[in-house]
């Protein structure tokens, strides 16, 4: 079924929007995958909060021009899904690439982040990054790590004298048995 003009704009006007807010986004060949997979993997990027469309190339190109994902537009050949991640940088290829694990029809071609084309092969780089509440737990890490020493050197000298008192009645009450 053919698009009007007005429902092209609405779509155009769509994605644009989303991709302006976006921090990355992942281009996957559907080609072979029924509408029931399809369906499932649209479940699953809810769920994950990423935005999964089935655009056009050419209205793709128009939605994503003055964006940080124009450098995408010359890359979009063929039957494409477009998976933008809003929150977290690796949700969108999180799911495509846990998507692709089981169903082979669905191959990565592109992704971009921070305005940067990766072609599809490193999608697992970009799944790999951790998430929001990961990065800032590792953050905390980070920030606790030098205090945490520092009261571990301040503890040490007293743990190692009540040891050797330890030791020397140990070693005392050895002697006189």
């Amino acid at each position: 079924m053919a698009l009007t003009l007005e429902a092209k704009q609405a779509m155009v006007a769509e994605v644009h929007a989303v991709a302006r807010e976006a921090v990355s986004v992942v281009a996957a060949e559907y080609r072979g995958l029924t509408v029931s997979q399809i369906t499932g993997l649209r479940a699953k990027a809810r769920q994950s909060g990423v935005y999964l469309r089935v655009v056009k190339n050419t209205l793709a190109r128009r939605a994503v021009s003055g964006t940080d994902f124009e450098c995408i537009a010359n890359s979009l050949k063929g039957p494409l899904l477009l998976a933008f991640s809003t929150d977290d940088p690796g949700a969108a290829a999180r799911v495509v690439k846990d998507f692709a694990k089981d169903n082979d029809k669905l191959v990565p071609t592109l992704v971009s982040l921070g305005g940067q084309l990766l072609p599809g092969t490193d999608i697992e780089k970009v799944a790999s990054l951790p998430t929001r509440d990961e990065a800032l737990s590792m953050l905390l890490g980070v920030f606790i790590a030098p205090v945490s020493k520092f009261v571990r050197t301040l503890a040490a000298p007293h743990t190692k004298l009540v040891r050797t008192v330890a030791a020397v009645k140990d070693q005392m009450a050895a002697a006189t048995a």
